[in-house]
């Protein structure tokens, strides 16, 4: 092909496609350019005039480079990897960095491989990072273990990119054996580590950065994100479903700091990718808040293509994939054309490629596994007194907090009042029966249970309630349908739910039904109290992550993030 390159760039062959009256992004010099730009097979030729044989006509847009989001687990999305590229293309996403990390520690490197193939029916790019942490931590239950062996086995393979996040900051700074054997193999093999460091500083984050690792996408505020940055770090600005700190966190980016960042979405679900976007959403919102657009756009593309090594992606210039999309403004984002490698692959918000055809191994079907039936009495929490430990919400952080509170009990049995519930997080992978118990304050949700195998990271059942027949009736509800969201009102016994046949965290249903059947969970939801600040499945799905400060429930017990070791619930 190089001859076709060059000899559409010097006019000796007619371009294959033409963008007419462009005006373009340069990332290089941080510049608006006009010119056409010309297309040979899969990579810009030239830039300049040029004719082709087939020309759009893009006078009054701006044409930018494909968007890159640097960190995201495609499995949050609740859809399949199919299903996903077709949200998020029309978007203006080109390139995805996915870590498997979800589906790894549900059905082990099986995960990883249904998610390569299914992500290759579609033209979005897909660079998969293989998970270190699986499980994140030691102390609970998950699918799999990927052991330092696992890991020098599997991180040369053509298909991963690198080593996905290293959440086990703690082993990294106190320089356990088995989590530097992890990173070694990933040096020794020439990829690059993801670091998940949330609050890390000083010596901390000193030792840390000696283990290798290169990003981070946990800073909670713009002076870490700026002390990040200057020890060499790749800092990425997150936009997930989550979180929603980006506003205020894009203002850590200046003029002599800006190429250290990246944007990212890591954890967004279908009605937000399809309702309100992905990359194009988060390039509005840090714009908005006064982050220049022509940087913002630089950090959507060039700085994680050099980041991830991503050769000749990123930009718009000769030999570049020809990855690009034509939007109104720098403002809106409003994507009008999509190309991906030279090919008109979305227009006007609707994906021109086909879907429907997914892949679905049995090695990712059938994967939630209860070790006996559940009923009303395996939800009873007994206390040793009169005071306990409960969780307590940080709206829109998954930050969690802990609250000693007074609680009451008849026959044995907690009894939920003053906007306490109970929370169970219920093994689902190796038939043990553990049941974690614990207390939540501030969720406000009344008469009933709501419950969700998505459950980060070992993906457990975790379940919210305050009547222990509707927990059990979500338990079993969920066990039957293979995993997903369920739903139990007490008063009148209904339970209502929405199947994850893959895996128990992603559907393989279309997104509109996906979204339109999750949004009726959601509202019944909201009716039975749940404060709208909460996303009441998905931050439900957080109150297990033993990585993220400060109390967390796992299925062997109420876990003490900042000790890194087990607490007593009885204050």
């Amino acid at each position: 092909m190089l001859k076709d390159y060059i000899n559409v760039a010097a006019k000796r062959v007619q371009a294959d496609v033409v963008l007419k009256n462009a005006t373009f992004v340069n990332v290089f010099t941080g510049e608006k350019e006009r010119g056409d730009i010309a297309v040979c097979g899969d990579r810009i030729a030239g830039i300049g005039s040029y004719s082709g044989r087939t020309e759009y006509d893009v006078s009054g847009k701006v044409v930018l480079p494909g968007y890159i989001d640097s960190h995201v687990h495609i499995e949050s999305s609740q859809l399949s990897p199919e299903e996903f590229a077709s949200l998020v293309m029309p978007r203006g996403t080109a390139a995805v960095v996915a870590d498997p990390h979800e589906i790894v520690n549900v059905c082990g490197l099986a995960g990883l491989e249904y998610m390569c193939a299914a992500s290759r029916s579609a033209p979005l790019d897909v660079y998969m990072q293989l998970p270190s942490c699986v499980p994140a931590t030691p102390f609970e239950t998950s699918g799999a273990i990927l052991s330092s062996k696992d890991i020098a086995a599997a991180i040369s393979r053509s298909e991963v990119l690198g080593l996905g996040e290293f959440m086990n900051f703690p082993g990294v700074i106190g320089g356990d054996e088995e989590v530097l054997k992890k990173l070694q193999a990933a040096h020794d093999a020439g990829k690059i580590v993801d670091g998940h460091a949330p609050g890390v500083a000083g010596d901390g984050l000193n030792a840390y950065l000696c283990g290798g690792i290169s990003t981070d996408h946990e800073c909670a505020t713009p002076e870490e994100m700026r002390q990040k940055a200057a020890r060499g770090m790749y800092v990425m600005l997150r936009h997930s479903s989550s979180i929603h700190d980006l506003a205020a966190n894009c203002g850590a980016v200046t003029p002599g700091n800006a190429s250290r960042f990246l944007l990212c979405t890591d954890d967004r679900h279908a009605a937000d990718l399809k309702n309100k976007g992905h990359i194009d959403d988060a390039l509005r919102t840090v714009v908005a808040a006064g982050l220049d657009p022509v940087t913002a756009v630089t950090i959507a593309t060039l700085n994680a293509a050099r980041c991830y090594n991503l050769k000749w992606r990123g930009a718009i210039a000769p030999y570049y994939h020809a990855d690009m999309v034509v939007v109104d403004d720098l403002s809106g984002f409003n994507a009008r054309l999509v190309f991906k490698d030279g090919v008109l692959a979305a227009k006007d918000g609707r994906a021109l490629f086909d879907t429907q055809n997914r892949y679905l191994p049995s090695s990712v079907l059938g994967t939630v596994k209860l070790a006996r039936p559940l009923a009303a009495e395996d939800f009873v929490l007994a206390l040793k007194g009169e005071r306990a430990r409960a969780i307590t919400i940080n709206y829109g952080s998954i930050v969690t907090g802990c609250e000693e509170v007074a609680v009451r009990s008849v026959n044995g049995d907690v009894v939920c009042e003053n906007d306490i519930c109970k929370l169970a997080v219920v093994e689902r992978h190796k038939l043990t029966g553990n049941i974690g118990r614990g207390l939540i304050k501030g969720y406000g949700f009344k008469g009933g249970a709501l419950g969700i195998t998505v459950a980060h990271d070992s993906h457990n059942m975790i379940i919210l309630g305050d009547d222990n027949d509707a927990m059990a009736k979500v338990a079993q509800t969920l066990a039957s349908v293979g995993g997903g969201m369920a739903l139990a009102e007490s008063s009148s016994g209904n339970v209502e739910s929405v199947a994850f046949d893959i895996a128990g965290l992603m559907s393989s249903r279309n997104a509109d039904y996906v979204i339109r059947e999750s949004s009726k969970l959601y509202e019944k939801a909201y009716s039975m109290g749940t404060d709208r600040r909460i996303a009441p499945f998905m931050t439900l799905a957080f109150l297990s992550l033993a990585v993220i400060p400060h109390i967390k429930l796992l299925d062997t017990g109420l876990f003490d993030v900042d000790k890194f070791c087990f607490t007593d619930i009885n204050a």
